[in-house]
């Protein structure tokens, strides 16, 4: 089956650094649509970062744009993200998710088009 293993989440202090990985299984990992997403302590879960097949550069919440960068290492079928200058609002359960079909990233609809997810990390950020 599809899964997806994350890691690399702690706790760190406010401007520090953290990178998450998501290690997957179960599918060709390159005809995947992939992203990472969070979801904080009451509240939705959001997109954090998204990448499109063909894609040159993933997309970015205006949020964590230019402090987070997404990456990939294909043969390892591994995607990563980095986070450097963190904030405590970026205290939330990190997940990646996947789907093989079309998306738009920046859409609110985001939320609804992944069809396989991990189980998460925890990022804390304290003051």
């Amino acid at each position: 089956e599809v899964q997806f293993v994350e890691s690399g989440g702690g706790l760190v202090q406010a401007g520090g650094s953290l990178r998450l990985s998501c290690v997957a299984s179960g599918f060709t990992f390159d005809d995947y649509n992939i992203g990472w997403f969070r979801q904080a302590s009451g509240k939705e879960r959001e997109v954090v970062s998204c990448i499109r097949r063909g894609d040159e550069s993933a997309y970015y919440a205006a949020s964590v744009k230019g402090r987070f960068t997404f990456s990939s290492d294909i043969p390892k079928r591994t995607v990563y993200l980095q986070m450097n200058n963190l904030k405590p609002e970026d205290t939330a359960t990190y997940t990646c998710a996947a789907t093989p079909y079309p998306i738009t990233c920046s859409s609110p609809n985001i939320l609804y088009a992944m069809d396989y997810w991990g189980k998460g990390t925890l990022v804390t950020v304290s003051s």
